[in-house]
């Protein structure tokens, strides 16, 4: 395929890239299961699969132990000699007789074997070779294909169950068939001082290598998506700061209705972030600020608080949760609060219909209804605000750069942003480099230090009877597992089977609550175990944030291990939230190694949220650093934060002299790095690129 020019490029946005996984010559479920591996649904989301490693297939020569890639003869296929003997598959070499093992007693085995392995003719079989009483043998061959088949060196994917890496393999080498020499969006010099490859050439490096990929094409597309971040970045602040804001002022009296209802002064770190957030609600110009906050260290108040100062200034506010679940949390708190201000906060959010639906939307047309807490349902047609002065976005790294300016256009916003995961500071630009950033710390006035200990699974028996006496003094406790049901991994612990087990433990004080569940059906668990109803909630990672039981004391946590750090973190603050002690405990799966123990004794010996964020970054390395990436959204997939971390600030600067000189990406350059933004994800529809 010919080098596609910028212009052609931004005309054809398709470029077989964006066609969806379901084009791939692979049957219908196989393409499901690709699309859940490499969690998006276009052939690009393929092509930015990083593999986790690679398997060099060039060896020729058997060795004990190792892989080996050999051209065999096929000489006969032998039955097995009893109930428990292989299929063995003669076969002749250049190193001597090699045979092929094959367990199983099916029928069709035999036949499918004699169809791959035709006497006489050359077949290409790679596998792992063991000597058997001086002859070679290999076990259930990985690959068996005609001659010169096999790729030399093989990419190994990640995969899901259901998902083969031939399916894989298969796949990907058709969405590379489909990869055209697109226009170059980088700096020459940069390029050429880096030795860079040329975009599609670095995938080819890394998806379809003739050898063990070097540094540099990973490198390469690393700094790809640091520049399209950067760029989207830059133009969100262009389009944001250079609309002209208004200040909004208020005398304090519906703030002060809401901190008596609360009953706590604010922290120190509250009234240092609420000053921030007031001179910049006061000013000319718009605000874009960051609110980073660990696990219970007060957001949802500075941001009620900041809402009621809109309020007070005249202007409406909305805050926008990536969830209806996080969104219902919010909408309790803030009706406590704000109602004790005589301020009406309703919810807008799916599953708010017909005259309900009515009513808000008639509401905040005509201002009657100041403040409003939501899902995406905020950002869709039909939904006006009379005068919406500012807009309140919670964990925003879940919400692309278009819904972000979807719901600052629908008046004239300043923008708060708020997210409970502490990020590591080398991460800061990356993600948030456009705005201004205030950070929590700290504990606010009545939360209790939390004790983090590592139980062993064999006192189980012991754990519930200790559970037993807490419920017996009123205490409740939340259990969480990772799978919703068994099937991921044999060893997985589920919640289905937990919670039965438990129910029979302790009866109906046991709920469970998990993301397969209807909504309605995982409100009522919430909300019996918020009310003391139940006193022992089974639950998934649904619990993560939004959750706020002050009487929950106690959280399990099994097959700790298998968690990232900060999702441990995030679990570990739903206790600790009233005046009781509280106490965290972590039970692995099974003796843990080195890097696992490590891990756990982070958890184990600080609260601190960034220090432990700055370990999970250590730990982790490469992959979504910032939480899971899921179908559809923005994630990073090709940079790791260790060893590309020094390329962000380069990316920074070189994205802010592209818009300084281009700032309607007009030019060669400019026309290519619209397609980057694209080919990263970065809808920029709502973003007027021409603006100065």
């Amino acid at each position: 395929m010919g080098i596609v020019s910028a212009q052609e490029a931004e005309q054809d946005r398709n470029l077989g890239l964006f066609a969806p996984l379901s084009t791939l010559p692979l049957p219908e479920e196989k393409a499901k299961r690709l699309a859940q591996a490499v969690g998006g649904t276009r052939l690009l989301d393929l092509l930015f699969q990083v593999p986790e490693r690679y398997q060099d297939r060039r060896s020729g020569t058997p060795r004990e132990g190792e892989i080996a890639t050999l051209t065999l003869h096929p000489q006969r296929v032998a039955g097995p000699r009893g109930p428990s003997q292989p299929w063995v598959v003669h076969c002749d070499s250049r190193d001597g007789a090699v045979d092929l093992i094959y367990f199983g007693r099916q029928k069709w085995l035999g036949a499918s074997l004699e169809r791959l392995f035709p006497p006489g003719a050359a077949r290409r079989v790679s596998g792992r070779m063991r000597l058997f009483r001086d002859r070679w043998q290999m076990d259930a061959p990985d690959y068996v294909a005609p001659p010169d088949e096999i790729p030399p060196i093989q990419p190994v994917w990640p995969l899901v169950r259901g998902l083969g890496q031939k399916d894989v393999f298969k796949a990907m080498t058709a969405a590379l068939a489909a990869l055209p020499h697109l226009p170059e969006w980088n700096n020459g010099p940069l390029v050429e001082r880096r030795r860079w490859p040329r975009f599609d050439d670095a995938l080819r490096a890394l998806q379809a290598p003739a050898e063990l990929p070097e540094d540099t094409p990973r490198d390469r597309l690393a700094y790809d998506e640091l520049l399209a971040g950067q760029l989207a970045i830059g133009l969100v602040r262009r389009t944001v700061m250079r609309r002209p804001g208004r200040p909004l002022r208020g005398d304090g009296r519906l703030r002060q209705a809401a901190l008596a209802a609360f009953g706590f002064p604010p922290t120190e770190a509250q009234t240092s972030a609420l000053s921030e957030i007031d001179a910049d609600l006061a000013s000319h110009t718009r605000m874009l600020r960051l609110l980073q906050g660990d696990v219970g260290a007060g957001k949802t108040l500075v941001a009620l608080l900041a809402m009621l100062r809109a309020v007070e200034g005249g202007a409406q506010a909305a805050l926008m949760a990536p969830t209806e679940l996080l969104a219902r949390q919010h909408l309790r708190t803030f009706q406590k609060l704000a109602g004790a201000a005589g301020v009406e906060c309703v919810l807008l959010a799916g599953s708010v219909k017909g005259k309900e639906r009515k009513r808000v939307l008639a509401g905040l047309a005509d201002s009657s209804i100041p403040l409003v807490v939501g899902t995406h349902a905020l950002i869709e047609e039909g939904v006006a605000f009379h005068d919406l002065g500012l807009v309140v976005v919670d964990e925003q790294h879940r919400f692309g750069v278009a819904q972000r300016l979807a719901l600052t256009e629908k008046g004239t916003t300043d923008v708060l942003v708020m997210t409970a995961t502490p990020i590591p500071r080398t991460l800061l630009l990356t993600q948030w480099g456009e705005m201004s950033t205030s950070r929590l710390s700290g504990r606010p006035a009545g939360r209790q230090s939390i004790v983090t200990r590592i139980i062993s699974r064999d006192r189980r028996e012991e754990l519930t009877a200790r559970l037993r006496a807490a419920f017996r003094e009123g205490h409740r406790a939340y259990w969480v597992v990772r799978a919703v049901e068994e099937g991921e991994r044999h060893d997985n612990v589920a919640a289905e089977t937990t919670f039965a087990a438990l129910a029979a433990e302790f009866g109906d004080i046991v709920r469970l609550a998990h993301g397969a569940q209807k909504l309605d059906v995982r409100e009522a668990a919430l909300q019996d175990f918020a009310a003391g109803r139940a006193q022992l909630l089974v639950a998934t990672t649904v619990v993560e944030v939004g959750v706020d039981v002050p009487e929950a004391t106690i959280m399990i946590i099994e097959q700790a291990e298998r968690f990232g750090l900060a999702a441990l973190h995030q679990l570990r603050g739903r206790v600790g939230r009233g005046t009781a002690q509280s106490f965290c405990l972590l039970l692995p799966s099974a003796e843990l190694n080195e890097s696992e123990q490590r891990r756990l004794a982070v958890l184990k010996d600080t609260e601190d949220g960034f220090v432990i964020a700055d370990a999970d970054l250590e730990f982790r390395g490469g992959g979504d650093a910032l939480g899971t990436r899921q179908a559809g959204q923005i994630g990073r997939r090709l940079v790791d934060p260790q060893r590309h971390g020094g390329m962000i600030r380069m990316a920074h600067k070189d994205a802010e002299l592209l818009l300084q000189k281009d700032p309607g990406l007009i030019t060669e350059r400019g026309r290519a790095a619209r397609l980057l933004l694209s080919l990263f994800g970065h809808d920029l529809s709502l973003a007027p690129l021409a603006a100065g």
